[in-house]
C-alpha cells in the first residue's frame, strides 16, 4: 500500500487484518461459551484478549496517521480503540449490567462501535488484498453465527 507520502505502510494494513480477524474469534469463542456454560465468564476471560489487541491497533493507527494514509485505513483502528476503552469501562473497571435487562444507552454505542470496528478495518483489505478479505469475511460469518446462537440459547 502507498500512501499520499509514497511511504508504504502495507504492514500496518496487515497487522490491523489481524486485529479484525482475531477480535471476530475471540469473540465468536465468547459468545459459545455463554452457549455452553450459560455464563459470562469465558466471555470475560477472552475480553482480557480483545483488550490487549489495542497494542496493534494503536500501532497500526500511529504508522496510518505518520504516513498520511487516508481516513479510511485510520478509521478502523481509531474505532476500535474508542470500543476496547468503552469495554473496560462498563466491563472491567467500574462494571455494570447493560446487556439483560438491555441499558440501550449504553449497549447501542457497544455494539455500534464493536461492529462498526470490524466493518471498518475489515474494508480497506478488499482492495489491499481480496484474499485476506475473504478471510475476514469468514470470520465475521462465524461471529454473527455464534451471536445467533448465543440469542437463541438466552445468553446473548
Amino acid at each position: 500500500m502507498e500512501t499520499q507520502s509514497g511511504a508504504g505502510v502495507h504492514w500496518a494494513a496487515v497487522l490491523v487484518w489481524a486485529v479484525v480477524n482475531a477480535a471476530n474469534v475471540l469473540q465468536a469463542l465468547g459468545f459459545l461459551s455463554r452457549v455452553r456454560t450459560g455464563s459470562m465468564a469465558g466471555n470475560h476471560a477472552l475480553g482480557y484478549a480483545i483488550i490487549g489487541l489495542a497494542i496493534p491497533a494503536a500501532l497500526a493507527l500511529a504508522a496510518f496517521i505518520r504516513a498520511r494514509a487516508g481516513w479510511l485505513h485510520a478509521a478502523g483502528p481509531a474505532v476500535f480503540l474508542v470500543f476496547v476503552l468503552l469495554m473496560v469501562v462498563v466491563d472491567y473497571a467500574a462494571p455494570v449490567e447493560f446487556r439483560s435487562p438491555a441499558r440501550v444507552g449504553i449497549l447501542l454505542p457497544y455494539l455500534l462501535l464493536f461492529f462498526g470496528s470490524i466493518v471498518l478495518m475489515g474494508l480497506p483489505m478488499f482492495s489491499l488484498d481480496r484474499r485476506l478479505w475473504l478471510v475476514t469475511v469468514a470470520t465475521s460469518a462465524a461471529l454473527v453465527g455464534a451471536m445467533i446462537a448465543a440469542m437463541r440459547a438466552g445468553v446473548g
